[in-house]
């Protein structure tokens, strides 16, 4: 008897931690635009909009966001915001999110560019979270290019 029920309570502790499992449509996110906001000191502010599609057939109630940035594979933006709202099942919004860019960062992917004769596409990589009620947050990862204008930094050759 004591077998069973310790098989009836290994069976009941699995189940719920089963509730506690990432859920498996996970929202999609991409940068809609970034926009300038005023810096402090030696910093550089931006205004990043992600927008966040819902594939679940429930809404993804949110109350808070956070993002971090990296471009050329290397650290560059990060930041939080305590927006609450929600994305529709099925649907999608627009969040902004204030990042910060230190003037090392901005430096550092200035150097790298610095012996390169040939300017291309900026890889970059976002990752964050969107916290929701409780223990319901929706982690997210998106990469992407930033096209460059043609006659940016100098020559291109063909």
């Amino acid at each position: 008897m004591r077998f069973y029920s310790l098989i009836f309570l290994f069976a009941l502790v699995l189940t719920g931690c089963a509730g506690l499992m990432p859920n498996q449509n996970m929202p999609k996110v991409d940068v809609a635009g970034i926009e300038s906001l005023p810096g402090h000191g030696m910093e550089l502010r931006l205004a990043v909009k992600l927008r966040v599609l819902n594939p679940s057939d429930n809404p993804i109630e949110f109350n808070g966001v956070f993002v971090e940035m990296d471009v050329q594979g290397k650290s560059f933006a990060s930041g939080v915001s305590d927006i609450s709202g929600s994305v529709p099942r099925y649907g999608e919004t627009v969040i902004t999110v204030p990042v910060s860019i230190s003037a090392l960062a901005v430096l550092r992917q200035a150097l790298s560019f610095a012996g390169k004769d040939r300017f291309g596409d900026l890889a970059y990589e976002i990752r964050g979270k969107i916290a929701g009620p409780g223990f319901d947050s929706h982690r997210f990862s998106s990469q992407g290019e930033f096209k460059l204008p043609g006659g940016l930094g100098g020559a291109v050759k063909e």
